[in-house]
């Protein structure tokens, strides 16, 4: 059973770091694409980043590129985030998501496998 696992969220103050890992089990993805996916209250989910199956290329949405960093360990089936400089803007659920194919697109869609999300909450 492919299972993806988040952790790593929780309360922090605006300005603040948090690291988000996505620890994968079931198959390996070290050739598979995977991605970062966030939703706040009342809105949709939204792409936050993707890496590719070599991790050699990285794609951010707008509202996170250069306070975030997407990141990824095949030895160990994981993939992170680090999230810098939060803002009130970025409290959501952030769900960690791999794809069947090598490069990761922004789209939901994009996606096969998803994990439940772990809570991000930045208070101002």
């Amino acid at each position: 059973q492919v299972q993806l696992v988040e952790s790593g969220g929780g309360l922090v103050q605006a300005g603040g770091s948090l690291r988000l890992s996505c620890a994968a089990s079931g198959r390996t993805f070290g050739r598979n694409a995977m991605g970062w996916f966030r939703q706040a209250p009342g809105k949709e989910r939204e792409f936050v980043a993707a890496i590719s199956g070599s991790g050699g290329g990285t794609i951010y949405a707008n509202s996170v590129a250069g306070r975030f960093t997407i990141s990824r360990d095949g030895a160990k089936n994981t993939m992170y985030l680090q999230m810098n400089s939060l803002t009130p803007d970025d409290t959501a659920v952030y769900s960690c998501a791999a794809s069947l194919a090598t490069i990761g697109g922004r789209r939901v869609s994009d996606y096969f496998y998803w994990g439940q999300g772990t809570q991000v909450t930045v208070s101002s």
